[in-house]
């Protein structure tokens, strides 16, 4: 027997949730081993028991791998192991940290680290709400000094009714996909992709979630209480003295700066406070009296004080807007001539240009996933350069942020497009964002509308975008409408809700507080989509719908059925007659198991050329009908004509002409290109080919 072995089980959406530690990685801190069906997951968290010098910040990391053996898979690629994280790895890292981040004490520096393995994988439930739990579990029985524990639920809508935890078989048939994360009291954090739902129906569902969820956190708090590990103890310095002396010295200082609505000359009245501070707070020797960092976090902390008693008291926000305004917003299109589509979106001192490229399915992506590997035919890629927001940096390879705003922004656009079969182009959307103040995510999502619609991609309807925030004092608070990066940094919430003139197509919610009430929640969703439609009314004088005179660098692509047994008719021996074909075309040309040719070119001509001698290599020549052919051998009783494809058919030298032929060289040679009507076929089988009357 384990020692400090304990397991606590519920019953939950109809299958047993298992949690159980004190067997499985007994020298961390808190180790949970949860099994949700033949879902298996493993979370540790490991707390450093001393804080590093200057360390002003909590230094949070959150590691998700899945396993290829957890679902019976060896993985592809050259290695066969596992390397670096996916961007599903990446997306389900920024998921459990969301909700999680916010519940530690606001003085705790102590580098933590959840690991998250998933070990086993039964293909119905998905591992990233399952690995949610686990990792609150794991860090709610650590140790730490966490205000949890969180739970954790998805919700799908289907046939009119919200489904908690569907499997993947479900959602095919779900009008939305939404996870919610909370704790007893108030949500925290929520994702979703939905097909244009309303705004009730919405909160209907996140409600419904986390009401849902409450079971899970009292089995996490039946399981802490089994384990009862002391907390970790924290130092707190208080600067009080300082703080209020710091306050009577620049006080109004800062409050004149964030008076400046421009974001660039806001920051250096404010970095010219910081230094102006830093050289008077100093002693006879030079020294300073606190350590740059200290004098620092004190600024920051009055700035947020500022700021947010601004709003509070009298709606009066940095820009001078109201709390409902939007600003102002400029659209443009066609601004990348040999793009497909591109768009250019500013609004305020956020901007962001988006182009788009339409490919064959030779440019789909390949995803290896745990569920196996499939195509997607549809991507969204998001850049965040330094230049966008004045600053200096090294590029790196994709970060966390840009992989999470570009999906963020996939989601939004996603319910919009056209099913594959009646538009088969691959998609690929990048934004490049060169200025950020505000949401640079929405920002991509209005412009990916924009630039889709000038590529003539049939979108159902445009879509917009708008990010939302919140200040929170007390019983007192106000929502504000298109925050700026400032009020995003000093506020409460960030709260993105995209969407088109019927409804909401995706929602994401991150909470830095300890929780926001459904009242909340519901006057935020309703200024928001007082918003999207004032910026969906902004776009649409621009481009409305699209674009019907196509790009001409946009390559066209037609779709045909071939029977199945004809596949090898078009690829001939080792692909001999697609490569000639694709070749002397200039087409591409993509073939389906089922029988499903797409073809595609740049021009109508080369588009048609292809097609036409794809249907005679697949079908058979009609009795009667005239054909041009190709004069291939020359024998005394007649020639051989290539008139069909691969066909080749005797003229028999008594079809050749009306009037009698004596030599046949005399009047036909090889090369030579003739009309030929087809007669069937003999008595064994041979082609029959006339040339009398068409000569």
């Amino acid at each position: 027997m384990f020692e400090d072995h304990h397991i606590e089980e519920i019953e939950w959406a109809g299958q047993k949730l298992r949690l159980e530690t004190g067997k499985v990685a007994r020298q961390a801190d808190g180790a949970v081993m949860l099994q949700y069906g033949e879902t298996v997951i493993l979370a540790v968290a490991v707390i450093e028991k001393s804080v590093k010098p200057d360390m002003d910040f909590f230094p949070l990391t959150i590691n998700y791998t899945e396993k290829a053996y957890s679902a019976g898979r060896i993985p592809g690629g050259y290695f066969k192991r596992e390397g670096r994280p996916t961007e599903r790895e990446t997306l389900i890292c920024r998921l459990i940290d969301r909700p999680i981040r916010p519940l530690f004490e606001d003085n705790f520096f102590n580098e933590t680290q959840v690991t998250v393995t998933v070990l086993s994988y039964d293909k119905k439930s998905d591992p990233d709400v399952l690995s949610m739990i686990a990792s609150s579990c794991a860090l709610a029985i650590s140790g730490a000094p966490f205000q949890g524990p969180v739970g954790a639920a998805r919700v799908g809508l289907v046939n009119g009714e919200f489904v908690l935890n569907p499997d993947i078989e479900q959602m095919k048939d779900s009008q939305l996909d939404l996870v919610v994360a909370g704790t007893q009291d108030a949500v925290l954090m929520v994702e979703s992709e939905a097909q244009e739902l309303s705004e009730e129906d919405m909160l209907k569902a996140v409600m419904f979630g986390h009401e849902q969820f409450q079971v899970v956190i009292g089995a996490i708090q039946a399981l802490a209480k089994k384990v009862n590990k002391p907390v970790l103890k924290t130092e707190k310095v208080e600067y009080t003295e300082q703080l209020n002396k710091l306050r009577q010295e620049v006080g109004d200082e800062i409050a004149k700066a964030y008076k400046e609505p421009k974001k660039i000359d806001r920051r250096q009245q404010l970095d010219l406070i910081r230094e102006n501070t830093l050289t008077r707070w100093t002693d006879d020797s030079g020294e300073l009296l606190l350590s740059e960092k200290t004098i620092g976090g004190l600024l920051k902390k009055i700035e947020k004080e500022i700021v947010r008693a601004e709003v509070i008291n009298s709606g009066s926000r940095i820009d001078g807007r109201s709390l409902t305004d939007v600003r102002n917003i400029e659209t443009d299109v066609f601004i990348l001539p040999s793009a497909h589509g591109s768009a250019l979106f500013t609004r305020g001192e956020t901007q962001a240009i988006v182009a788009v490229t339409l490919g064959t399915s030779e440019d789909e992506q390949y995803v290896d996933s745990l569920d196996g590997t499939f195509k997607r035919h549809f991507m969204l890629h998001y850049n965040f350069p330094p230049y966008s927001v004045g600053e200096v940096g090294r590029a790196f390879s994709t970060s966390r942020r840009e992989i999470g705003h570009g999906k963020l922004a996939w989601r939004a656009i996603n319910p919009l497009l056209p099913i594959k079969d009646d538009f088969p182009y691959t998609l690929r959307v990048v934004s490049e964002i060169t200025e950020s103040n505000g949401s640079s995510s929405m920002a991509t999502v209005c412009g990916a509308s924009l630039a889709l619609m000038d590529a003539s991609v049939p979108l159902k309807r445009p879509v917009s975008g708008i990010a939302m925030g919140l200040i929170k004092e007390g019983d007192s608070y106000v929502v504000l409408s298109d925050i700026l990066g400032d009020e995003d940094h000093l506020g409460d919430m960030d709260f993105k809700v995209a969407g088109t003139q019927e409804g909401i197509t995706s929602l994401q919610m991150d909470i830095k507080i300890s929780g926001i009430t459904e009242q909340i929640m519901s006057k935020a969703l309703e200024q928001a989509k007082a918003g999207r439609l004032h910026i969906l009314q902004e776009m649409n004088k621009t481009i409305d719908a699209p674009k019907k005179d196509v790009n001409k660098n946009i390559p066209r692509i037609e779709t045909i059925k071939i029977p199945v047994d004809k596949i090898r008719d078009i690829i001939g021996t080792g692909g001999k007659i697609i490569r000639q074909l694709t070749e002397e075309t200039e087409t591409k040309i993509d073939i389906e198991d089922d029988g499903t040719v797409r073809v595609a070119a740049i021009d109508g001509e080369s588009l048609n050329k292809a097609i036409k001698r794809i249907k005679i290599l697949t079908t058979e020549p009609e009795e009667g009908e005239v054909y041009e052919g190709k004069v291939v051998k020359v024998m005394d009783f007649g020639a051989f004509v290539n008139f069909y494809g691969a066909k080749d058919g005797l003229v028999h030298v008594s079809q050749i002409s009306e009037q009698r032929v004596e030599n046949i060289s005399d009047v036909l040679s090889e090369g030579d290109i003739v009309k030929v009507r087809y007669l069937g076929l003999d008595n064994r089988g041979k082609i029959r080919l006339s040339m009398k009357g068409l000569t």
